[in-house]
């Protein structure tokens, strides 16, 4: 670690450790383009400083490589998130994730283990979109005891606007990249996202699950 600076240096990477005091959890760390040395070498530096490990988009192999060195790591196989926790905490208040479909659930899933990783109490809501909202409406009663709700959808992306109607804490809309040509590998959702009449919802980049599960916790928090 540099004396003063808040950060450690490993030549080819410099770890923010600084950043749980200022937002409330450690620095994340995106795996693809790394090498898997490089990568062992960030998580020994960030547990070496007491910080908790997220890692996202993690590869099977990669997680097969860290786990040799790291017995303690977990793995979340459909969200690609590693997890090794060094801090305890009680879960807070209510997040709920809400997937349109079954193939949303992956970027859903993301989004679900960072909130949860950050010591957030979690519900999922999976494969209740528009084009059958009686599943959607027939779980209301979990809508409204949320905190925060992320809502997870490709196609249109209509449910976000939907689902902002009717509740009154924010919503945070994750576009993906699922649907077919006009779809736009996930333009077409964030479009109509970015365009919602209903007030309270901000959203994520596409298949940005981690950034939506990320600023829930700071919401809840």
């Amino acid at each position: 670690m540099v004396p003063g600076i808040g950060f450690c240096d490993l030549g080819f990477a410099k770890l923010d450790i600084d950043r749980k005091k200022r937002r409330g959890f450690a620095e994340a760390v995106y795996c693809p383009g790394k090498a898997l040395c490089q990568l062992k070498k960030i998580s020994f530096g960030l547990l070496k400083h007491k910080q908790d490990l997220l890692l996202t988009k993690l590869s099977k192999e990669g997680f097969a490589y860290l786990k040799k060195s790291l017995p303690a790591l977990k793995y979340n196989k459909i969200a690609k998130l590693g997890v090794l926790l060094q801090s305890k905490a009680a879960p807070k208040g209510l997040v709920v994730v809400v997937s349109a479909g079954t193939a949303d659930i992956p970027v859903a899933e993301e989004a679900a283990a960072t909130t949860e990783a950050m010591h957030n109490r979690v519900e999922r809501l999976y494969d209740v979109g528009v084009a059958g909202v009686h599943r959607l409406m027939s779980n209301s009663a979990i809508l409204k005891k949320a905190h925060v709700i992320i809502v997870v959808a490709g196609m249109e992306g209509a449910l976000a606007s939907l689902v902002s109607g009717l509740v009154s804490c924010p919503v945070i809309a994750v576009p993906t990249s699922c649907g077919y040509g006009a779809n736009f590998g996930g333009l077409s959702a964030l479009l109509t996202m970015l365009n919602g009449c209903s007030p309270g919802v901000t959203v994520v980049n596409i298949d940005n699950g981690f950034g939506a599960g990320y600023f829930a916790s700071l919401i809840n928090k």
